[in-house]
This record gives C-alpha cells, structure tokens and sequence, in this order.
C-alpha cells in the first residue's frame, strides 16, 4: 500500500516531468518502486527514453527493466504493436526466459488468443509450478472470459499452495460476494483476520458479510466486528458506525418474545448514534435531518 508521502512524492515528480522540468527516469523508477499503475505516463515518457540511443544506452543494464515495464505500460495502454517491439529486443536479449515468456502471455491475452495464452502459460507452469504471477494471469483471464467458475477454482487451487497471499483472498471473497456466496466469503475473510488482525478493512468487510446473512448469532458477531473496526480507526469509520445501528436494531426485531439474556444493552448503539450525529454535523450539516431520520426509525 502506497503510504501518503510516497504518493505526495510520485505526484509532485510526476507534475516536474509533465511540466518539462526532468527526472523522467526517477519518475519510472518510483513508479516501480511503489508497483503503481501510471500506465499512460509510463508509456510516454518510458518510449521517449527507448526511442534517444543515447539516453537508452545511458541506463546501462536497466535498458532491459525498462522495455518491461513499456511493453505492461503499452498493454494497458492497447498499444499492441509496442509491446510486440519490446518483447522482440527482450527475447532477443534472453532467448529462455520465462520472465519475457509472460510478457508473451499476457500480449496474447490482450489479442483475446485465448487458448494460445493458456497453453503459453502451461507451458511455463510445467517449468515452475510455484510461478505465482502465472497462476494470477490464470485466474484473470477466467475472469475476463466471464468463467467465474474456472476462476474460482484456480484461486482455490492457488491458495492450497499460497496461504499466506492476502490479495487472493480478498479476491476470492470479492467473487464469492458478487455470487452472493456469503458463506463462502466470510470464511476468507476469517482467513485474512487471522493473519493481519489489525487491518480494520477485514473486519469491516466480515461484518457486511455477516450482516448479510443475518440470523441472531451472524448479527451478533457482525456488531462486534464493527466494534472492532471502530476501535482499530479510532471512531472514525462511518461505516461502521452505521453497522452497529442497523445490527442493534436488526437484533432488537429479531429477539422480540425472547428472553431477556438474548436482547443487548442499549449503550453501545447509543454511543454509536451520538458518533455519527456529531461527525454528520462536522462534515456534512445539511444532511443532519436525514441523518436524524433514518436513526429514528430503527428500533432498538
């Protein structure tokens, strides 16, 4: 994740390169550094430097890192032919790498090849079948197909290998909740809870989840885990504020001629009202009588 002083940074350099002022190299480099899509920009100021001999010279053995990044910059860009130029010089340059044979892959998956970019791709996995780039490239041309299916089941299968990658769970469970397959998706957000218990967007997303699903115990926890999101942002996820109301008055209808262990204390709901209220008067006064509203007719 790109820290608030990076992307100062890499806005501030890339405004001197826009504006004339140099450090196009630098910029491409942070670029890199931070594993950002600037695509377009990339693209321009990337070919700029391959096209002057003597700037491209200049970089000595990061000629090569950068006819890379050009050739991704230029599929993004559907600049096609670009990125057939540059695998060219790379194959050239490295005849067996499987580095450039991804390269090739993906400029087949571009030219919707599907079938060629699939046996490119299992070709390279038979060299190295803990290629984890490859597997990705699997699951998203799954995806772009509209066989989501498929890619479920190479995330699955991806997973067993690499548990410990968080964006493929969170992947997963974003497919998993476009298929409203909230069972599912709940438990890969307990994985991603269990290994980064910190990152309030986890707990926030198990909440949705299982408010989503509802019944007593899925409202109960999906309160607390908006609690939890609550605390990991220091009170400052409205959001969040909002799940403990709607959980506290979900709960309220659904315990209704239950016994009175089984309904909860009204402070935490009001405390989560009163947030609301205030930060709605901070940043958003004209909103406040809606907001007063709708908290009205939930009933705890």
């Amino acid at each position: 994740m790109v820290s608030e002083t990076e992307e100062t940074q890499l806005n501030s350099l890339e405004n001197q390169v826009d504006n004339g002022g140099g450090g196009a190299w630098e910029y491409l480099c942070l670029v890199r550094k931070l594993k950002v899509r600037r695509s377009e920009k990339v693209f321009k100021y990337g070919l700029s430097i391959l096209n002057d001999p003597k700037k491209r010279s200049a970089l000595g053995p990061e000629e090569w890192t950068l006819y890379e990044q050009v050739a991704i910059a230029a599929l993004d860009c559907q600049c096609l032919d670009v990125t057939k130029d540059c695998i060219k010089v790379l194959q050239k340059k490295f005849p067996e790498s499987k580095r450039v044979g991804r390269l090739n892959g993906m400029l087949l998956e571009a030219k919707g090849s599907w079938s060629e970019a699939e046996k490119a791709y299992s070709s390279l996995l038979e060299d190295n079948s803990l290629d984890q780039v490859i597997h990705k490239r699997r699951v998203a041309m799954a995806k772009a197909q509209g066989n989501i299916s498929e890619a479920i089941e190479l995330l699955n299968k991806y997973l067993e290998i690499f548990m410990a990658d968080h964006d493929a769970w969170r992947e997963l469970a974003d497919i998993y909740v476009s298929l409203q397959m909230y069972k599912q998706a709940a438990f890969c957000y307990e994985e991603l809870i269990l290994s980064q218990p910190t990152v309030p967007l986890y707990h926030l997303a198990y909440a949705d989840v299982l408010y989503t699903l509802g019944g007593l115990e899925n409202l109960q926890t999906a309160k607390k885990y908006y609690a939890s999101t609550i605390d990991l942002t220091g009170g400052k996820n409205t959001r969040a504020l909002f799940g403990i109301c709607l959980c506290s008055s979900a709960i309220a209808q659904v315990s209704k001629g239950r016994n009175r262990e089984d309904k909860e204390s009204p402070e935490l709901q009001s405390l989560a009202a009163t947030a609301l209220e205030k930060d709605y008067k901070q940043r958003a006064a004209g909103k406040l009588g809606l907001l007063t509203s709708a908290l009205r007719s939930m009933k705890f």
